[in-house]
């Protein structure tokens, strides 16, 4: 199994699959209403919704990164107050992560593997860290999603 197909795996589980932490994205939002998402538990705090669009824009980032697209990440950290909390737009967002996540598939079973040594200009990190990096970010934040979830 080549490296890129390891990543896959890794991607593949913490979405839908059978990861080491037990809890998936799909799974633990596939269980959270629009209502659910919106609500703001802690005060000062993110929302699952904030959260999620928080992890597709980083995923769009980090996957144009690796595409060699130079980015400058917004003062906001991508993080935004929803506008439209109806359980029609929280299905849209919820299909706009998948679509990352197919992106990201597709785009690591055509990655040549010698591009993992290529390097992001603006941080000198390769694009292998920033690979993995996104599988941690998301991992960090499936945390803070399940902790949400178990509040509202």
């Amino acid at each position: 199994m080549n490296e890129s197909h390891r990543i896959q795996t890794l991607f593949t589980d913490l979405y839908h699959g059978h990861p080491w932490l037990d809890v998936t994205l799909e799974d633990t939002l596939s269980r959270t209403t629009a209502a659910q998402a919106h609500q703001r538990p802690l005060k000062s705090g993110n929302t699952i919704w904030e959260i999620v669009n928080h992890l597709i824009a980083w995923r769009e980032n980090v996957l144009k990164r690796v595409q060699g697209e130079v980015l400058e990440t917004p003062a906001n950290n991508y993080i935004q107050k929803i506008e439209d909390a109806s359980e029609e737009a929280w299905q849209q967002t919820l299909n706009a992560l998948e679509t990352t996540q197919k992106e990201w598939l597709y785009f690591l079973n055509t990655f040549p593997e010698a591009d993992f040594e290529k390097e992001y200009p603006t941080n000198k990190h390769s694009y292998y860290k920033h690979i993995h990096g996104i599988i941690q970010h998301d991992a960090y934040h499936l945390g803070q999603i399940v902790l949400l979830a178990k509040m509202v």
